[in-house]
């Protein structure tokens, strides 16, 4: 993963990446269709949705009543985990594009490792990216041995691992093996669900003249870690969008890279059962 220019990424495959996109995870259809459409409107041009967010359709109209061309949207979804399984995955892939109404998406990701069924899933994502209804293709919450597994049973490596990272979650193995793969690395849950109140990110962002969210943000950006931020408030969205105007001294990134606890606000990748 390189970066290209300013507010772009370019995965292992020559697609293109927005740095920034807008998450809609617990964000309702209908609501979801406004707030894409504010997005867009307002420069955004990556969306990040899943099947299991059940507003897949709500970003459909939300991307198609914008004004913007698709081409120029980037759109991820993902595989849930009671769709996994080789065949189970295909079919619920065309129930996604049915929903979006789109015949490509630009990254189709694996939700979740779930035990004995990821590596059939990701068959059917390579099978999907080969017929090109995927212009990318990775997985999310991956840890490294799952990468690692995946590897030996697989043609094609992911070329995007979605993690939980932000300031209490630096995750810097995982990451460092994911660098050294060529796998592209996006932040969920950048913003720590709202739990910003922590004094050396207010200090950095007084300096700065920007938010404790805007410091945030851009770190991830400066680590090269592509990051999706959730709001629904269109004074946040274009908060959120303002972090390509001023850079982090590396003080300051080493700084807020110590904040890290290994504190996660969801659920760990070795323990879940949904």
């Amino acid at each position: 993963m390189t970066a290209n220019d300013t507010n772009n990424v370019m995965l292992q495959n020559g697609v293109q990446m927005p740095y920034l996109g807008l998450g809609v995870w617990k964000v309702t259809d209908e609501v979801a269709e406004n707030t894409v459409r504010q997005a867009i409107e307002v420069g955004y041009r990556a969306i990040d949705t899943a099947v299991s967010y059940g507003n897949e359709a709500g970003v459909g109209r939300g991307i198609a009543t914008s004004g913007v061309n698709r081409d120029q949207i980037f759109v991820t979804t993902k595989i849930w985990n009671g769709h996994q399984g080789y065949h189970e995955a295909l079919a619920a892939f065309d129930d996604s594009r049915s929903k979006l109404n789109m015949d490509v998406v630009d990254l189709l990701l694996i939700h979740w490792p779930v035990k004995e069924k990821y590596t059939e899933t990701w068959r059917a994502l390579e099978d999907i990216y080969a017929k090109g209804y995927a212009r990318s293709i990775g997985v999310s919450n991956f840890q490294i041995h799952h990468l690692e597994n995946l590897a030996t049973k697989s043609e094609i490596t992911p070329m995007v691992n979605q993690i939980e990272f932000h300031p209490l979650l630096t995750q810097e193995p995982l990451r460092q093996y994911c660098s050294e793969h060529n796998i592209g690395v996006t932040a969920w849950s950048p913003l720590m669900q709202g739990n910003l109140d922590i004094p050396l990110l207010k200090e950095i962002a007084a300096k700065h003249n920007k938010s404790a969210a805007q410091i945030v943000l851009r770190w991830d950006i400066q680590n090269g870690v592509i990051t999706i931020p959730k709001t629904t408030s269109t004074a946040r969205l274009i908060e959120n969008a303002d972090v390509f105007d001023f850079e982090l001294t590396s003080d300051e990134m080493t700084q807020i890279s110590a904040l890290n606890e290994n504190k996660r606000f969801g659920p760990d990748p070795d323990n879940f059962n949904f």
